[in-house]
């Protein structure tokens, strides 16, 4: 969607100068003397970060099986999400500013950079934290999740449920969207509870991503019957909106999707290897 929006008001030589005056008011357009927001806020570091020095981050020298697990996970989700730059810029072009595949490709490219040297991939609460920061860095936005973890603690299955739900209430309470406002969050929120019911009738956490992730997927799929209500979107036509799906969901449901297969190949993986060391001691045997 591409254009420009004009403001007409009446005004006459008074209001003019009242409105060229200088002002400290915060993010005023115009004046020299404008009183801008900071570009940085300060904020306390989470617990798990304060516990830890400079020289404890970035990537270990050895891998446990979640660190290699993690990894493909997050291979998988920003590749898959590189290959569909220009499906989601083609889709954003017809309801939004036309860049949505280019800042996911920048955000994408960016986490496989850093985690070559950076993520402590053993730590998957830090993980996210650097994650996170790697999002920031080049995307002028945050995607954030919680895991109530630290160092010393092993992450859950219930833990990575909860971190889901946990971010999935964030973006809902400062983006403003929620259930079927054809935003991202469509395909994460049946995820989020699929992941939750399986997890709690005790699936393990493999079937349960999954299966969570097929839900993600339906869930995106289904934005395209859906009506804006966030975004520059809500300015779109109807007709228009039930051509496509929401890109940003798509792109949400993929890189979920991606990190769920991610994983499900490296649990097949590590049974086969148990298989083969099995084997190899009977015929010692």
């Amino acid at each position: 969607m591409a254009g420009f929006s004009i403001s007409i008001m009446k005004a006459n030589q008074s209001i003019l100068e009242r409105l060229d005056a200088p002002t400290k008011a915060p993010s005023w357009p115009v004046g020299t003397d404008g009183n801008r927001p900071p570009a940085k806020i300060p904020v306390s570091l989470p617990p798990f970060q304060q516990n830890k020095n400079k020289e404890s981050l970035g990537r270990p020298l050895e891998l446990s099986q979640d660190g290699r697990t993690l990894e493909a996970a997050i291979e998988g989700a920003a590749t898959v999400v590189i290959s569909l730059k220009d499906s989601l810029n083609e889709w954003d072009g017809k309801v939004g500013d036309g860049d949505c595949g280019s800042t996911m490709c920048r955000g994408a490219t960016a986490i496989l950079e850093d985690m070559k040297n950076y993520y402590p991939l053993n730590d998957a609460a830090a993980t996210v934290n650097e994650i996170g920061s790697s999002i920031r860095r080049v995307m002028g936005g945050t995607t954030y999740a919680e895991l109530k973890a630290n160092a010393q603690s092993e992450v859950t299955p219930k833990n990575w449920s909860d971190a889901l739900k946990s971010s999935i209430s964030s973006v809902s309470k400062y983006g403003g969207a929620s259930a079927g406002y054809r935003t991202m969050l469509d395909p994460l929120i049946p995820a989020s509870k699929v992941l939750e019911e399986k997890l709690s009738v005790g699936e393990d956490l493999v079937s349960a991503f999954v299966l969570s992730a097929e839900a993600a997927t339906a869930g995106a799929e289904s934005t395209i019957q859906m009506q804006a209500q966030a975004e520059r979107s809500g300015y779109v036509s109807a007709e228009i909106l039930a051509s496509i799906p929401d890109p940003g969901a798509m792109a949400a449901a993929a890189w979920y999707s991606a990190a769920a297969r991610a994983v499900k190949e490296q649990s097949q993986g590590v049974l086969r290897s148990s298989h083969c060391e099995d084997s190899v001691c009977m015929q010692q045997k």
